[in-house]
């Protein structure tokens, strides 16, 4: 067993628990971070990737609604790369409350919200393909972000800075003295190899999962677990964010992201033993591409590319309660003083927009209890690839000769870091995914700087997969790929084809009628016909369903 020494562990690899490392990394404290499966993978990863503007909570929670503006304008300063600043839109249909628009105008202001009321004209200026039906209008300062990227630029950062990140590793047990929490063991779900870590401070950040872990330390953090789904069209129907203008409910946000859009999201509670085997349930879909239609009509026009869901990270007050009734705060806890057991603490609550925050909160903590008098400079320097943003004529003049399609996406999911990235060479910037335009040499830079393991890992840095064909003409690139970094062997990189469509099966299964079932069965033949994936026994993670996946397309 291996033994390892810091002086905080962080247990979760979400925005939350990769934000954390950071803010430690700037603080000189050494942090070692443990997460069970990838960056991102959890809740941080199934989101609508909404850049709050606070305005959706502003009515019903404006605590949460001011924290939201606040961290709006910095994760804008902090971290350009991971955003795209869309503005976003309220709109009020006719079936609606309208006293809802008028209430949501004083509350976004008493918020610090700038929230301004235009025109039906206007609003359909600004976004073309909207109902034109609606009656009331408003813009606030929405916008997107992509989580995945998010989440890996604060772990490289924190990676460049001194910390350590541990992936695929499962929390095993942990190491007491008495009443105090002096480490974990934990285990390599890849390699198998045991692990020892002593810190001084233990921090959980595992999101909904934190009730698991708490209960392995022989507490109690009682979670909620409120499942939200949401359904992925197939290409941009809308460039701002779209909110109907009425209290939360399901169907009521469409976001553009990169290159589709997202409808959302439902809110169901489900048993805390399924928060691992959630799904999206068929009434689910039928309610979200209903109510989209009645945003954006061209929703009924489009191809439903998957549908997916996360599970809220809510701490419970009460089990009577619905998820929308429960307040997005955050909720730190010191179970020092709660639970008598030293060394440990708990973040949970919040939202992805409050991450910074609640890392902030979380390592203000951790120097009280080191005696550590540094303060939080998170808001103020940016992550990896937000740096000063290189002029466009120096960036023409740089990457002369390269496609700017190529050029333009590569910088918009990595930022300034495009520099390392593409090189004059055609092998550099040849595409792997023609979908996302991911070119062989961002294949290489992720792995060797991105902390990839398998291609489900490069998918997230990358977007390889995640583009209208969901990996049929781009997985197997990227597993040549994984066997020329010598990331895994020819088999191996085989059987990680198998779990990268399982996962891309989970999403496809909800919406799988028309052009998506036409698309699968065309993967069905490429990747069972052509290569024979379903011959193999298991994917590498040991799942030990790839012929029953393959199957089942079959059948369909």
């Amino acid at each position: 067993m291996q033994r390892y020494e810091t002086d905080v562990i962080i247990i979760g690899g979400g925005a939350t628990g990769t934000g954390i490392a950071r803010d430690c990394a700037l603080r000189g404290i050494k942090a070692v971070l443990v997460e069970k499966d990838d960056l991102a993978s959890g809740t941080t990863g199934r989101n609508h990737g909404l850049l709050h503007s606070g305005a959706r909570y502003a009515v019903k929670d404006i605590q949460s609604a001011s924290e939201c503006i606040d961290e709006n304008k910095i994760l804008k300063k902090i971290a350009r790369h991971c955003i795209e600043d869309t503005g976003g839109l309220f709109v009020t249909l006719p079936e609606d409350d309208q006293e809802y628009h008028f209430e949501l105008i004083r509350r976004c202001e008493e918020a610090g919200i700038k929230c301004k009321k235009i025109s039906v004209k206007e609003a359909l200026r600004i976004e073309p393909n909207l109902n034109p039906e609606i009656i009331h209008a408003l813009t606030v300062p929405d916008g997107t972000i992509d989580p995945f990227r998010l989440a890996a630029s604060n772990i490289l950062d924190a990676v460049e800075r001194g910390g350590t990140l541990f992936t695929h590793t499962i929390v095993t047990d942990f190491i007491r003295n008495q009443d105090t929490i002096k480490g974990i063991c934990f285990r390599n779900r890849l390699t198998k190899e045991t692990f020892e870590i002593y810190g001084k401070v233990v921090v959980n950040a595992s999101g909904v999962w934190g009730q698991k872990i708490c209960e392995q330390a022989g507490i109690e953090l009682k979670m909620f677990p409120s499942k939200g789904s949401m359904v992925i069209i197939d290409y941009r129907i809308n460039n701002v964010v779209v909110n109907r203008c009425r209290k939360p409910s399901d169907g009521d946000i469409i976001v553009p992201g990169d290159t589709v859009s997202l409808i959302g999201t439902t809110s169901k509670k489900i048993s805390y033993e399924k928060i691992d085997e959630a799904v999206v349930d068929d009434d689910e879909v039928e309610i979200l591409l209903k109510d989209g239609e009645k945003l954006i009509p061209n929703v009924s026009k489009t191809r439903v590319l998957r549908a997916y869901c996360g599970v809220r990270p809510l701490v419970a007050i009460s089990n009577e309660m619905d998820g929308r009734d429960i307040s997005r705060g955050i909720v730190l806890v010191d179970h020092e003083q709660r639970d008598g057991a030293k060394g440990f603490i708990s973040i949970a609550g919040g939202k992805l927009m409050t991450y910074r925050l609640m890392a902030e909160m979380a390592t203000d903590l951790i120097c009280e209890k080191l005696n550590i008098n540094k303060f939080c400079t998170t808001h103020d320097i940016p992550l990896p690839g937000s740096e000063k943003k290189t002029s466009e004529h120096k960036r023409i003049k740089h990457f002369s000769g390269i496609p700017k399609s190529i050029v333009g996406s590569t910088q918009f999911r990595h930022g300034e870091r495009v520099h390392r990235i593409l090189k004059k060479d055609k092998k550099s910037y040849g595409l792997i995914c023609e979908c996302e335009m991911v070119t062989a040499g961002e294949v290489d830079y992720a792995i060797k700087n991105l902390f990839v393991k398998d291609i489900i890992d490069l998918r997230r840095r990358t977007r390889v997969g995640m583009g209208p064909c969901q990996g049929a003409l781009c997985a197997y690139r990227a597993a040549g790929q994984i066997v020329q970094h010598e990331v895994a062997d020819g088999e191996d990189a085989s059987k990680m084809m198998i779990d990268f469509f399982e996962e891309r099966w989970k999403g496809i299964k909800p919406i799988l009628w028309g052009d998506a079932l036409r698309e699968m069965e065309f993967t069905y033949w490429i990747y069972q016909g052509l290569f024979g994936l379903g011959n193999l026994i298991s994917g590498t993670k040991g799942s030990g369903k790839g012929v029953e996946t393959l199957e089942e397309i079959d059948q369909f």
